[in-house]
């Protein structure tokens, strides 16, 4: 089953269920899934959405299962954001990889974002849980690694 970035549909749910968490986060209650703010590529305006970093050799990465995401895109222009958990706030770098550097990075997601799988799987955006699978995902997700600023 061959998916092009353009028929990968996050489910309906997924815009109420980050209201939820990005609405928690602004009450100071830190959730699991920590939001990650940036800069809208066409309005300027801040825009958030929960997201789930993870590690690998050392270095955090974040993934977004829908490569055509608005979140993705104001990413990739702006470089750089916030990541908040309830009251925390850190300022970071947001460093895009290029398809051929992806592959390895989403071969441990899985593994290490186990909660996340399901997503990837109802989305179409992989079409089995396996290492592999995420893996041949690359050029469908964007992946950014995550550099702390100052």
């Amino acid at each position: 089953m061959e998916h092009s970035p353009d028929t990968v549909k996050p489910p309906w749910y997924l815009p109420w269920v980050n209201k939820v968490i990005i609405g928690l986060h602004h009450l100071g209650i830190a959730m699991p899934m920590p939001t990650l703010t940036v800069s809208g590529r066409k309005s300027g305006k801040p825009r958030s959405t929960p997201v789930s970093p993870y590690e690998v050799d050392g270095s955090r990465y974040v993934v977004a299962g829908y490569a055509r995401s608005d979140w993705a895109r104001n990413a990739e222009v702006a470089g750089r954001g916030t990541l908040t958990r309830g009251r925390h706030s850190e300022q970071v770098r947001l460093v895009a990889l290029p398809v051929s550097e992806r592959g390895p990075i989403l071969r441990e997601f899985p593994a290490k974002m186990p909660h996340g799988v399901s997503m990837f799987l109802k989305a179409g955006t992989v079409e089995n849980a396996s290492p592999e699978a995420f893996e041949a995902a690359a050029p469908r997700c964007a992946v950014f690694r995550i550099e702390p600023l100052g």
